[in-house]
C-alpha cells in the first residue's frame, strides 16, 4: 500500500523514480544529496516507500517523544545521542549495523540544508568501519527524478571514493542550486 500510494502522489506533481538497491543489499549505508529543503526529506520518503526500500534516517533522541516519536519511528527515524560522551556518532551508527540484520540508514553528508564548504566524513567512516556498502540516492529537481544510482564499497582511499561520488553527484539539480555545493567535497 506504502509503495502504491507513494508513486501515486510522486506522479501527480510530477515525479519519477529510478534504480533501487540490488537484490541482497541487506546493509548499507545511503548517502543522499543534493539536501537544500525540507521538501528534501518528503520527496526522498515517498521515492524511498515508491522503490521499495525500507530506509532508516537519524534524527536526534530529544524529538522522540509522544507522539511525535511515534510519527518518527513509523517514518524510519533512528534515536541517537549527539551528546554521548563515550561514543561517536560512527561509533554508535557500526554498533547499530552489528546489531540488526537488514539497516539501511540514510546520511545527507551535507549535514544542513544551508550551504557548506565541504561534506561530513561521518558516512564514509561509517560504511568502512562497519564493512557495508555506500549507496548513492538522489533528488533531481531539474528533471523531477529520485532514485538510487551506483552502490559500491568504499575502497578506503577517501580522495578517490569522494572524487567518485562527486562526479556522480555534478549534474544533478537541488531544490536550491545556490546551498549545493561541490566545488570544496574533496576537503576532509
Amino acid at each position: 500500500m506504502d509503495r502504491w500510494l507513494s508513486r501515486m502522489i510522486l506522479r501527480l506533481f510530477g515525479w519519477n523514480t529510478n534504480g533501487a538497491l540490488p537484490e541482497g543489499v541487506r546493509k548499507a549505508v545511503v548517502v543522499s544529496a543534493p539536501h537544500t529543503s525540507y521538501w528534501d526529506f518528503v520527496v526522498g520518503r515517498l521515492t524511498f516507500w515508491a522503490i521499495k526500500v525500507n530506509i532508516r534516517f537519524l534524527i536526534k533522541k530529544e524529538v522522540f517523544f509522544f507522539p511525535l516519536g511515534w510519527l518518527l519511528k513509523k517514518l524510519g527515524g533512528l534515536p541517537v545521542d549527539r551528546g554521548k560522551y563515550k561514543s561517536t556518532m560512527v561509533t554508535q551508527l557500526v554498533d547499530l549495523f552489528n546489531t540488526y540484520d537488514d539497516l539501511v540508514v540514510v546520511i545527507t553528508p551535507e549535514g544542513t540544508r544551508k550551504r557548506v564548504d565541504h561534506w561530513k566524513k561521518g558516512f564514509y567512516l561509517i560504511a568502512m568501519e562497519a564493512r557495508v556498502p555506500l549507496a548513492l540516492s538522489f533528488i533531481d529537481y531539474g528533471n523531477k527524478t529520485g532514485g538510487i544510482g551506483p552502490v559500491f564499497h568504499p575502497t578506503g582511499d577517501y580522495q578517490k571514493d569522494l572524487s567518485f561520488i562527486q562526479d556522480f553527484y555534478r549534474d544533478k539539480t537541488a531544490r536550491h542550486p545556490k546551498r549545493f555545493n561541490l566545488s570544496k567535497i574533496n576537503k576532509p
